[in-house]
């Protein structure tokens, strides 16, 4: 009797710890199946670099010989920034010279893309004093290129570039860094050619596909910080022109654990286009 009544303990008790695994392991299963559902679904839809995607479509482009007045009756309310300067209380501290300071503004790279696409429109996203665009200038010129250069940049240099050039003036605190790339232009005859966009190259990079202003070489040398160059190879390559080129400079550059060059690696890996290499330069094709 006592035999009988510890089997039947015993069977009880295990049909109800039986019960509670069961009760148990069941939501455990289904959340377990439920989220591998959720990511194999996730997963045939989406790649890891897809969270990198720019997909913005910019309006249809305008003509390329109305860009300049566009540009100029949008930013500069009608009168281009070329008219009556330079402004008296900056005149006296501009300097005039028939040397720009620059980069690799003269590089190979600059005449190669100018005689293979031959730009109408040139958007250079980081300018500085103005060194590679009016080498720039010059090479269309010089190839019978009607060819308007439009120079992004706030001008508003880096903490510490004053270091290496002492040169550009300070009034009041402001560096007068935009008033020199204009005096630049001046001293080189190029007014009717370059334009500057005096705004940060998101700003700037955004409202010129806003406003229909595409261009046939995009130059991207501004920032070297990875986040700052994806940004502007991304907005920039919505601006291209079919059959345009979009390259910058310093692939190679060793600062900011080469940020620049992991930046246009993983932009031609998405879009799977090739980098090329021409001196200090990449171009993706």
């Amino acid at each position: 009797m006592k035999r009988k009544h510890n089997k039947r303990l015993s069977s009880s008790s295990s049909l109800s710890f039986t019960n509670t695994i069961l009760k148990t392991v069941k939501p455990a299963a289904y959340f377990t199946l439920l989220l591998l559902t959720y990511t194999l679904g996730y997963l045939s839809h989406h790649s890891d670099l897809d969270s990198f995607r720019v997909e913005t479509q910019c309006v249809e482009p305008i003509p390329p010989e109305n860009t300049r007045q566009t540009l100029i009756d949008l930013i500069f309310n009608g009168t281009s920034p070329f008219t009556d300067f330079p402004p008296p209380h900056a005149a006296d501290k501009l300097y005039r010279s028939n040397k720009v300071k620059g980069w690799g503004s003269n590089n190979a790279v600059f005449e190669n893309l100018i005689r293979k696409v031959k730009p109408e429109i040139i958007v250079e996203v980081g300018t500085f004093l103005g060194a590679s665009a009016l080498h720039m200038a010059e090479l269309t010129q010089r190839l019978g290129l009607k060819t308007q250069i439009y120079c992004i940049d706030d001008f508003r240099g880096w903490a510490g570039f004053r270091e290496q050039f002492k040169n550009i003036a300070i009034l009041n605190g402001d560096v007068l860094l935009y008033y020199q790339f204009l005096q630049n232009v001046v001293t080189f005859n190029q007014t009717g050619s370059i334009l500057p966009l005096p705004f940060s190259s998101e700003q700037a990079l955004i409202k010129l596909c806003e406003w229909g202003v595409w261009a046939d070489l995009v130059e991207i040398d501004a920032s070297h910080e990875f986040l700052s160059v994806w940004a502007d190879i991304n907005r920039g390559f919505l601006i291209i022109r079919p059959g345009g080129v979009i390259f910058g400079h310093d692939y190679f550059f060793p600062g900011d654990n080469r940020e620049v060059k992991r930046a246009v690696d993983l932009f031609a890996k998405i879009h799977h286009l090739k980098v090329k290499i021409d001196g200090e330069h990449w171009i993706l094709i």
